[in-house]
C-alpha cells in the first residue's frame, strides 16, 4: 500500500468518525428538541427540531458519499440541499398554522431546551470545524452546523422576548427567520454543489490517444 492510500483512508476514517458523532447528536436531540417543542407550543423549538432531524439525514448522506468519487459527493450535497429546503417548507406550514390557530408558547422551557440544543450544536461546529474547507459534502456539514448555532441562538433571544412583552409573535418571528436561515443555507449549498458537479462532469481533453511525445517527433521529421 502506498502512502498515498493510507493519507486517504485516514482522511476518510476520520471523516467518518466525525460524521457518525454529528449525526447521533443530532438524532437525539431532534428528539429531545420536538417533544419539548410540542409541549412548550414553540414554533421556534418544532422548527429548530425539524432542522435537527434533516441535518442529521444529510450526515447520513454524507457518510455514504465517504471514500466515493468527488461527482459522488457532490451529488450527496445536492441532495442535502434539496431536502433542506423540503424542510424550509414544513417548517413555514407550522408558521402558518399557529398564526391561523394560536399558541401559546412557554418562554422557559423555550430557553431552556435553547441552551441545551446551542451546547450540542457548538459541539458539533468544534468537530466540523477542521472539515469546513474540505470536500463539498463537508463543507456542507459545516454549513448545516453554523445555521444551527444560529437558530440555537435565536431560539434563545425569542424566550426571552415572550417572557418580557408577553407576546406569542417574537417565538413566531424567530421561527420565520429559521426558515430564511435554512433557505439561505440551502442556497449556498446547492451552488457549491452543482458548481463541482460541473467541473467534475466535463470531459477534459487527453493525450493518451497517441504515445507522449508523437507530435513533436513527427514535427521533427
Amino acid at each position: 500500500m502506498s502512502d498515498c492510500d493510507c493519507e486517504v483512508e485516514l482522511k476518510d476514517g476520520d471523516q467518518k468518525t466525525v460524521l457518525y458523532w454529528l449525526l447521533g447528536i443530532n438524532a437525539v436531540m431532534f428528539v429531545l428538541e420536538l417533544g419539548v417543542g410540542w409541549f412548550a407550543q414553540s414554533t421556534g423549538l418544532i422548527a429548530d427540531s425539524l432542522d435537527m432531524l434533516a441535518d442529521a439525514i444529510v450526515y447520513g448522506i454524507a457518510l455514504y458519499a465517504v471514500g466515493r468519487a468527488i461527482t459522488d459527493k457532490a451529488r450527496a450535497a445536492l441532495i442535502s440541499g434539496y431536502f433542506q429546503l423540503l424542510l424550509a417548507i414544513f417548517i413555514l406550514i407550522d408558521i402558518i398554522r399557529r398564526i391561523a390557530f394560536g399558541s401559546d408558547p412557554a418562554s422557559h422551557l423555550m430557553m431552556g431546551m435553547g441552551l441545551v440544543a446551542l451546547a450540542a450544536n457548538v459541539t458539533c461546529l468544534l468537530l466540523i470545524q477542521k472539515h469546513r474547507h474540505g470536500e463539498v459534502h463537508m463543507r456542507a456539514s459545516w454549513i448545516f452546523s453554523t445555521n444551527d448555532v444560529l437558530a440555537n441562538l435565536g431560539v434563545i433571544i425569542s424566550g426571552a422576548l415572550v417572557a418580557w412583552v408577553g407576546s406569542r409573535w417574537p417565538d413566531i418571528v424567530i421561527g420565520s427567520l429559521i426558515v430564511i436561515l435554512i433557505l439561505r443555507g440551502a442556497w449556498l449549498i446547492l451552488s457549491d454543489a452543482k458548481r463541482e458537479l460541473k467541473e467534475h462532469s466535463t470531459p477534459k481533453p487527453s493525450c493518451c490517444d497517441k504515445p507522449c511525445g508523437s507530435s513533436q517527433n513527427s514535427e521533427n521529421h
